[in-house]
């Protein structure tokens, strides 16, 4: 009896040894299949986030770019159906133009009294302005039409004589107020055209500023020929008070081109 109870005893102990060896080898086995469920939800995760990313980057890039050349596009149409005439950007209007333009008004040159200040002939001043015009990114055409309406095509008559090489009325308020005077030809026309600038755009100048008058305008107020007559600007501001005073300009201009 006592060497059965042994050997039964000897049975249970093997079984339970069994047991234990089984138990922790399905535990092993289980730790591992977790974490490499773990693993593999966390490389998933990992790939979708950066999946996400790069597909959020694209369309932001794509879509961004697109949007904005999309709106610049839209813009530029939008300013060709307005009519508008912009005071910067490229110019298909050359010298001969302007000289053509000029004879065709039928006065005389002041070859005498502009000589004095280096443009003996209607030529020279037309490349004067061409070529200052070009230097500050200004369509020559603009500056030079608003020099043929504020001079009477180099006649002058008004509160500035022709001896001050101020060829678009800066400085001058009525009632008998000169304005303002310029060494020489160059100089007057360099201002008038920095003075343009200063109303179309908030971009630096890019030649030395000789424009007296450069700091008291409010940058970028009239990007557009139209928009330089006070009564016509979207804020009040402009060259000039009078009437309809850039639509003369762009009128000239478009006879200057025909």
């Amino acid at each position: 009896m006592n060497r059965k109870n042994g050997r039964y005893q000897l049975y249970m102990e093997a079984g339970l040894a069994v047991l234990l060896v089984i138990t922790l080898a399905l535990a092993g086995m289980r730790g591992l299949l977790s974490a490499h469920a773990e693993s593999s939800e966390s490389q998933t995760a990992a790939e979708t986030s950066a999946g996400g990313t790069d597909t959020a980057d694209d369309a932001g890039a794509t879509g961004g770019t697109g949007s904005e050349d999309d709106a610049g596009e839209a813009g530029a149409e939008e300013t060709i159906a307005d009519g508008q005439y912009p005071i910067m950007g490229e110019s298909t209007v050359t010298v001969q133009d302007m000289v053509d333009y000029f004879n065709a008004s039928g006065e005389e040159y002041p070859s005498e009294e502009l000589a004095a200040g280096g443009a003996e002939s209607i030529e020279t001043f037309c490349q004067m302005y061409y070529d200052e015009a070009l230097a500050e990114g200004v369509r020559p055409e603009v500056a030079f039409a608003q020099t043929m309406k504020e001079t009477g095509f180099l006649q002058y008559g008004g509160d500035a004589s022709i001896e001050q090489f101020n060829f678009a009325g800066l400085g001058t308020t009525g009632g008998g107020v000169p304005g303002n005077s310029y060494p020489d030809v160059r100089t007057g026309i360099r201002a008038q055209i920095q003075h343009l600038k200063a109303y179309a755009t908030a971009d630096a100048l890019n030649q030395e500023c000789v424009d007296d008058r450069y700091e008291y305008v409010k940058k970028g107020a009239a990007p557009y020929v139209e928009w330089l007559g006070q009564q016509e600007n979207p804020e009040g501001l402009g060259w000039a008070t009078g009437d309809n005073y850039g639509y003369d300009i762009v009128n000239m201009i478009e006879d200057m081109v025909e």
